[in-house]
């Protein structure tokens, strides 16, 4: 698979993911120039579970975005559809619990986790809008939903460098570092064809989350998007009162 949309083949992204498995933490930090690690740490901030509590990382991968639960004695689930990645995972980190599953089929019974997160995962799946649903049902009422995700930088000139940097220089990079290339092919069309911040925004809204905020890093590179499932069930907030909720918050650099 070397071209990318919204219309995507779960067995074709599966295997792509199966096969750049045992090195794509450490590409991931060349091709981010070392920018990945910060970002999750503010992920983990946002997701803000105490130990007692119970999270699910789902398009977890090789389990890179759940040491930091683990480690502060978190209960965490390491969810994903790649076999590859989670073996990886495993063999790496044996105390973490990793689940294969398919983010639109959730294997969890409703209400199961105090949080759910998802980062650099949800553009991958075949329906996003239906792994957001999915989320929400195996939410507790009151939970959080913390997503981290590449978006679209909001200053045209960076835009524009950043798009030419996805397009030329990424796969370039990957060539050298990568026993995959295409796959970052792949992945760099994906982040391009990927909806705004404020779209995103709109799905959650629609999906059934409320109190939605969104944090710009790196000039929009990457938004964190934060949401809250109700207490009580009701219906998803119209477009102009979301506008109204949505207070973004940028961090240049």
């Amino acid at each position: 698979m070397n071209r990318a949309s919204l219309e995507k083949r779960p067995d074709e992204v599966a295997t792509m993911f199966d096969d750049v498995a045992p090195k794509y933490d450490v590409v991931n930090d060349v091709l981010s120039m070392g920018q990945t690690r910060r970002w999750r740490r503010i992920v983990v901030d946002a997701v803000d579970v105490k130990v007692g509590q119970k999270v699910l990382d789902l398009a977890a991968g090789t389990g890179t975005s759940s040491e930091p639960y683990a480690d502060a004695g978190v209960d965490v689930v390491a969810c994903d559809f790649s076999l590859g990645m989670l073996k990886v995972g495993k063999r790496r980190r044996p105390d973490i619990d990793f689940i294969a599953g398919d983010a639109t089929n959730l294997p969890f019974a409703d209400n199961s986790f105090d949080a759910s997160t998802i980062s650099f995962g949800l553009r991958n799946v075949v329906e996003p809008r239906k792994a957001l649903e999915e989320m929400l049902r195996v939410t507790k009422p009151g939970g959080r939903l913390v997503i981290a995700e590449f978006s679209h930088p909001v200053v045209p000139l960076w835009r524009n460098l950043y798009t030419e940097y996805l397009m030329r220089a990424l796969p370039a990079i990957a060539t050298k570092v990568s026993s995959n290339p295409d796959a970052y092919v792949y992945l760099a069309e994906s982040i391009r064809a990927w909806p705004d911040q404020d779209h995103l925004a709109q799905w959650l809204s629609d999906a059934g989350w409320t109190d939605i905020t969104y944090r710009n890093l790196s000039g929009g590179i990457v938004a964190v998007h934060r949401a809250q499932k109700p207490a009580e069930h009701r219906e998803s907030v119209p477009v102009a009162k979301l506008r109204r909720q949505i207070k973004p918050r940028q961090q240049a650099g």
